[in-house]
């Protein structure tokens, strides 16, 4: 079994964040330049961020950015990832990379079910021959390997695993896991966003360290009839 396994590596985020962001909330409300305030405690620019994050004040957020490196998720994850659109992202291509020898995600309700498991590996394997197969075919047929990948791809399930680049600002991100945090979110992109909440704690706990679900900002459930129970939903 080639299965992938989900890591999530943060490569850069912006320079001096906590300071950049206490200096962009205070530009809002001061007469000074930003770059002239008087410095102050980090304790300090954390109690006035979190005041401003109490009165629903997030633009200046945006102007801090976290880049994460995420490998081991399915294609059918990244199709959920990217429609988060206040983002920049670079993905693996299945038209430029030779996927011959792919590694892809199998869901847990299937892992845990000997004959489910079985045949969904037997499945992959079958899938990975014929994309060696048909790519050897077109490449006879004179296709040059570019092509023959960019044809051959149509073959690839959604399991096949991806790689890709995601930078997301702050504002963003809180969005992001406001929305795939909750119970109701597809298994794989929710543990994907508590690996990205992981490394967003260790640069800003001031702003991750009570991030959750949308019913943890809201203080109810909004889904209605499909709530998990963990918030109770608003009475009409």
């Amino acid at each position: 079994m080639v299965q992938a396994k989900l890591r999530v590596i943060l490569l850069e985020s912006s320079s001096k964040a906590l300071d950049l962001i206490w200096r962009s909330y205070r530009q809002c409300y001061s007469s000074q330049f930003a770059p002239e305030l008087k410095d102050v405690p980090n304790e300090e620019k954390e109690r006035f961020i979190k005041e401003m994050l109490k009165r629903g004040h997030h633009s200046p957020l945006e102007h801090v950015k976290f880049t994460f490196a995420i490998e081991g998720i399915s294609r059918a994850c990244s199709h959920q990832l990217v429609r988060h659109r206040i983002a920049s992202y670079s993905q693996q291509s299945q038209r430029y990379v030779d996927m011959s020898q792919f590694r892809y995600v199998v869901p847990p309700s299937i892992a845990k079910i000997p004959e489910a498991l079985e045949e969904f590996q037997r499945i992959m394997e079958e899938i990975r021959k014929s994309y060696q197969k048909i790519k050897g075919i077109l490449q006879a047929c004179g296709l040059n390997g570019e092509r023959a990948k960019e044809d051959t791809r149509f073959l690839l399930p959604q399991a096949v695993e991806t790689k890709i680049i995601v930078t997301m600002n702050v504002r963003e991100l809180l969005h992001f896991f406001s929305q795939r945090l909750c119970s109701r979110a597809q298994w794989e992109i929710r543990e994907l966003a508590n690996k990205m909440l992981e490394e967003c704690k260790k640069v800003l706990p001031s702003i991750f360290e009570e991030v959750g679900p949308k019913c943890v900002g809201l203080g109810y459930c909004p889904e209605g009839e499909k709530s998990c129970g963990f918030y109770l939903s608003r009475k009409v």
